[in-house]
């Protein structure tokens, strides 16, 4: 199977190419540049590298969110129109549990999570199990200084796995002391690579038309309207 991964979800983007359960290219980038004018020219590019063409892919995987409202529409609009195109099915999977693959060798509560603003963060808790991650929790936003308190007595050991560690390293430390460790900085972003791997084994969506992004709560403009509807 020939399987192209895509994720925008988050300000890292990355794409992927795996055939017959080997990952044979890779592109991943952690650069203020709009995914709206790099993903395509991305994808063609690491599809000339590999020497596949559109009709060349079995399956198009792409990470479905919590993330960047804009990100998961520009990664989620390009899959959904390249598996419509072609043909193929379209797989969506949690850009958190994409990003806790990282964790994979650590013994304890593993902790991917992405910035939400105003003292949020989406995450969600994984366990590995000697060469994989297991979740333990579902994808959910919370404020996270109530989080940690919540969970500090929970948990032996916190692996926090992050892009945005910088913003809430410090309230982390200040909470849950030598309980913590923090994910390298070689493996603060998801992969593209783990990406396609985990989407290889997901069942397809049904409808690639019904198909559409996780934000885990509506977007601030949509939440407004539907407010303002009710008075």
């Amino acid at each position: 199977m020939r399987v192209l991964a895509i994720d925008s979800s988050n300000y890292c983007m990355g794409v992927s190419v795996m055939v017959e359960g080997t990952i044979v290219g890779e592109i991943i980038t952690n650069i203020k540049k709009n995914h709206s004018v790099r993903l395509m020219p991305a994808i063609e590019q690491l599809l000339e590298e590999v020497q596949l063409k559109p009709t060349d892919l079995d399956r198009i995987v792409v990470a479905e969110g919590p993330g960047s409202y804009t990100g998961l529409r520009i990664g989620i609009s390009i899959a959904k129109t390249l598996a419509w195109t072609l043909n193929i099915p379209l797989v969506g999977v949690s850009s958190l549990e994409v990003l806790g693959q990282n964790g994979r060798y650590f013994s304890g509560a593993i902790i991917p999570f992405f910035d939400a603003r105003r003292g949020q963060v989406y995450l969600s808790v994984y366990r590995a199990n000697g060469t994989d991650v297991e979740r333990e929790s579902d994808d959910h936003i919370v404020l996270f200084e109530d989080w940690l308190k919540e969970n500090k007595d929970r948990y032996e050991r916190f692996l926090f796995i992050s892009g945005d560690l910088n913003l809430h390293k410090e309230q982390i430390e200040a909470i849950l002391g030598e309980k913590a460790t923090f994910a390298p900085s070689s493996s603060l972003n998801a992969r593209p690579s783990d990406l396609a791997r985990l989407g290889s084994c997901k069942e397809p969506v049904e409808d690639v038309h019904q198909f559409t992004p996780n934000y885990v709560r509506m977007a601030e403009a949509e939440a407004k309207w539907l407010a303002s509807q009710k008075k």
